[in-house]
């Protein structure tokens, strides 16, 4: 089995050919405009139009397939025929036969009138992470759409030419692309996959060593199994989280459910998770082995889910399936090495690909067979050990790489022996991996292991600073990466490094050993308390979507900074860098974590400051002042006002106060004299300090609070001036937060219009910051200009794709937010059929299909956004 990335794209002289499907009679305007956008790129058309063949017509298929480099699909109304002994169209055998990793331009004429089983396969597509999916409505608007986007790919192939880079979306749950391919696991797929299609097992491990290849089974697993699990596949690494009170918070992120503090996260992701068949990844987790009993709840709740675990231990809970992942076949050392037995094992296979990726011309002969042999043997079959041995192919050849590891490798196991046979081996062949460095470069490597899952030449260079390879860190980082112990990728548009999590674990070992882990940690949380401290104020503003995403890219090394800080005592470092964080914590919503960091910094016998104490108290009540509001939270919010000001800190103080008034609004007996005054007076604060971000979402709350009392001209004010605070600042969150209130306000006093206007706005900025809620409140708000404007189809198909959202980010109603309820409900009393209708088609939308319907003249970068959503 192969794996990794298709080859990058032609270059144009060598004509890069585009496979149309559609159907033939319905589509035939659209398929002449789809050969003059291919043709006008200079492209070659494939289309299937040659009529009945005496072939079968999955053979004709294939072999356009296989002339092809990207596929389009172009889908209205009808299925297509189905011939006799089959049991799908040609047009869904098409989209079936395209190679995986092909990419795939959908688009989707806008139709009330589609057939069920086409609304089947257009369902199934929008999970498809290599295909871009956009609606159109003309012969005309596809045309261009086409081009734009043959255009649009053509670049950025031509870039991973140059540069092979996985999905920045891997963040965020999407299952990564292999760096290379994946030989001799044809098996083992198969009989996962086969425990995966019985579906009697809720959890099931791949239980082996480290370096035995089942983080690589996993992934393949994955992109093999999308058929299984439509509603979803989601990969969840969890290599750099070590407590187990973050399965949870780590598990929603890869979910896209954020964590607001106004639910419990388990319930959340409940939510998300019901009626969906899904399958959840989990790599490394062996080192929060603790938290397995929260995946026995997870399922429990979500009888769909199924989780595929990678451990180096067994997680022994109820509805566990354990797989032993073994090593790779090598030829057994009672046989003769023979160039007929060693390509049929697995191991052999493994290390003539990875040679020849640093050495073209390397080839398995009667002269170096043997040797190979001999090191696949000693190995072990392990994959990552062949793989480092592979690598030194470029300096040595076969017969010396053996020679130095019969010396080597059994003098290195044995100083291991409290490990077991096969951890031993693998960390013999790092060892001797290393070893054949140059200090600086073995020196460096070690240093490496302070860092999380990927980090940057910056960060390499500052934790770097004072040693005696300081001056030499570029050139030793290439030699890391050229003895494939580092590996090197473009994530963002930056130059990112990483290691396996077992290369780290060596390297911090050796750190470890040599007495130096600790002041490598503290080089670390140094760097990134000054990355935080610098780019925190970008937060809020006109460069907060790219903050937001540049911190993500450095999640897991926030994670190892805080742990640090926390773990040293350096507590009122942490509390900093909390606190300094407390826009991205919102806006990416990461409560649950910094609430456990904080409860550990009380829990610590250690002196902390006034200000530090107060920020912990914070963040400890900052959830439950949401979800379970009491007179407590309302005391520990005092007790946090009183620290922040005896601190001298009047602007977290106000914070404390402002959130102590909103408190009080989520008690069923609402105290409005108190909440009003502390929200007001929390609010004049950030106005005489000039924290404008603060000020505009106070006036969020202080029209919430006129809208309790019934004074809707007031609580339009206090939204208003948010919003305009927020444009002022051209800060986007802020916008969309004040925006759909507005538009919410207006509707209300029958400003139809005004209310349209608002919306558009507040949806556009949703789609730009990926803003799931945000875009989920301002559908719903369409939806309720749609109904009292009497269109029932809209209105149901917009409420619809809104309801979808709610449940795949795991949102709650929230009492008074939901703006669509009662006019469609008006307008589903006398037009029942067209609301269901709507309703029926919203199910199959997309988000870009919404998007298309409410907003039908969305600006370019609207639209790029949505396709990437």
């Amino acid at each position: 089995m192969t794996g990794g990335h298709r080859p990058a794209i032609r270059t144009p002289d060598q004509r890069i050919r585009v496979f149309v499907s559609s159907t033939l009679r319905e589509l035939a305007d659209e398929r002449a405009a789809a050969r003059a956008a291919i043709e006008r790129m200079r492209l070659a058309p494939v289309m299937f139009e040659l009529g009945a063949r005496p072939h079968p017509p999955r053979e004709l298929y294939r072999s356009y397939l296989d002339q092809s480099d990207v596929f389009v699909g172009i889908y209205w109304e009808s299925y297509g025929w189905v011939a006799p002994d089959e049991q799908i169209s040609g047009l869904e055998d098409e989209y079936d036969l395209a190679p995986a990793s092909m990419p795939k331009l959908i688009y989707i004429k806008a139709s009330e009138n589609r057939e069920p089983r086409l609304k089947q396969l257009i369902a199934r597509i929008q999970k498809d992470d290599h295909a871009a999916y956009l609606p159109f409505h003309t012969a005309e608007e596809l045309q261009e759409r086409i081009a734009d986007d043959l255009a649009t790919l053509l670049a950025e192939r031509f870039d991973a030419a140059k540069h092979e880079t996985p999905d920045d979306d891997a963040l965020l749950g999407k299952v990564p692309v292999p760096y290379s391919s994946t030989i001799g696991r044809e098996e083992d797929l198969r009989r996962v996959r086969e425990l995966l299609v019985k579906g009697g097992d809720r959890v099931v491990t791949l239980v082996g060593p480290g370096g035995i290849g089942k983080s690589r089974l996993s992934i393949e697993v994955a992109r093999a199994s999308a058929d299984i699990f439509r509603d979803g596949v989601f990969f969840v690494l969890l290599e750099n989280v070590h407590e187990p009170g973050l399965l949870l918070s780590t598990i929603a992120y890869s979910l896209g459910v954020r964590d607001t503090g106004a639910v419990d996260l388990e319930d959340r992701i409940a939510r998300a998770l019901e009626g969906r068949r899904v399958l959840i990844v989990l790599d490394n987790f062996e080192q929060i082995v603790d938290a397995a009993p929260v995946l026995v709840r997870l399922y429990t709740a979500a009888p769909l889910a199924t989780f595929l675990v990678t451990s180096r231990v067994v997680l022994r809970i109820r509805g566990e399936q354990v797989y032993e992942v073994e090593a790779l076949s090598a030829p057994a050392a009672s046989e003769p090495a023979t160039m007929h037995r060693a390509q049929r094992s697995s191991a052999v296979a493994l290390f003539v690909d990875r040679a020849q990726a640093v050495r073209p011309d390397f080839v398995l002969t009667n002269d170096n067979v043997a040797a190979v042999v001999s090191i696949c043997r000693r190995l072990e079959g392990l994959p990552l050990a062949i793989e480092l041995a592979a690598a030194k192919i470029r300096a040595l050849n076969a017969a010396a790489i053996d020679q130095r590891l019969q010396q080597s490798l059994p003098m290195l196991a044995a100083t291991s022996r409290d490990l077991p046979e096969r951890h031993r081996t693998m960390r013999a062949a790092i060892d001797w991996s290393v070893s054949l460095l140059p200090a600086v470069q073995r020196h460096l490597l070690e240093d490496l292991g302070v860092f999380a899952t990927r980090f940057t030449l910056d960060a390499v260079e500052a934790v770097s600073a004072g040693r005696s390879w300081e001056a030499d860190v570029l050139d030793a980082l290439g030699g890391v990466v050229d003895a494939s112990l580092v590996k090197q990728v473009d994530v963002g548009g930056r130059s990112t490094f990483s290691l396996l999590a077992i290369v780290r674990e060596y390297a911090i070992g050796r750190l470890e050993e040599r007495g130096q882990a600790d002041a490598m940690r503290r080089a670390h949380a140094d760097y990134y308390s000054e990355l935080v401290r610098r780019i925190s104020p970008d937060l809020r503003g006109p460069a907060q979507i790219g903050t937001v995403h540049l911190l993500s890219l450095e999640l897991s090394n926030l994670r190892a900074a805080v742990r640090h800080l926390v773990w040293s005592d350096r507590l009122d470092d942490a509390g900093d860098f909390a606190w300094d964080l407390f826009v991205y914590w919102w806006i990416s919503g990461f409560f649950s974590e910094v609430r456990l960091w904080m409860l550990e910094l009380l829990g610590k016998q250690h002196p902390i400051s006034t200000r530090t104490r107060a920020i912990a108290v914070f963040f400890t009540v900052w959830g439950e002042m949401w979800r379970r509001p009491s007179e407590e939270v309302i005391e520990r919010l005092g007790e946090s006002v009183r620290l922040f000001r005896e601190s001298g800190d009047e602007d977290a103080a106000a914070m404390a106060l402002g959130a102590r008034g909103s408190t009080r609004m989520r008690f069923p007996d609402l105290d409005m004299p108190a909440a009003q005054a502390e929200v007001a007076q929390a609010r004049e604060v950030f106005h005489r300090l000039g924290n404008w971000w603060l000020e505009a979402l106070t006036d969020v709350a202080l029209g919430l609070l006129a809208m309790a009392r019934g004074e809707f001209p007031a609580s339009l004010e206090h939204f208003e001036r948010a919003r305009a605070t927020g444009e002022r600042g051209n800060d986007a969150f802020t916008q969309v937060v004040a925006g759909n209130n507005v538009a919410r306000v207006r509707l209300i006093a029958g400003d139809i219009d005004g209310a349209v206007a608002v919306y558009r706005t507040t949806l556009e900025l949703a789609a730009l910051l990926h803003y799931d809620e945000g875009a989920q409140y301002a559908l719903e708000g369409m939806s309720a200009v749609a109904a009292l404007r009497g269109d029932a189809w809209q209105a149901g198909a917009l409420s619809a794709v809104a309801a979808a959202i709610r449940q795949r980010v795991g949102q709650y109603d929230v009492e008074g937010f939901a703006a669509h309820r009662e006019p469609l409900a008006a307008v589903r009393a006398f037009q029942p059929e067209a609301v269901a209708a709507g309703e029926q088609a919203g199910d199959d939308m997309s988000v870009a299909e919404a998007y298309a319907l409410a907003l039908p003249d969305a600006g370019p970068a609207v639209q790029r956004a949505l396709a990437q959503w």
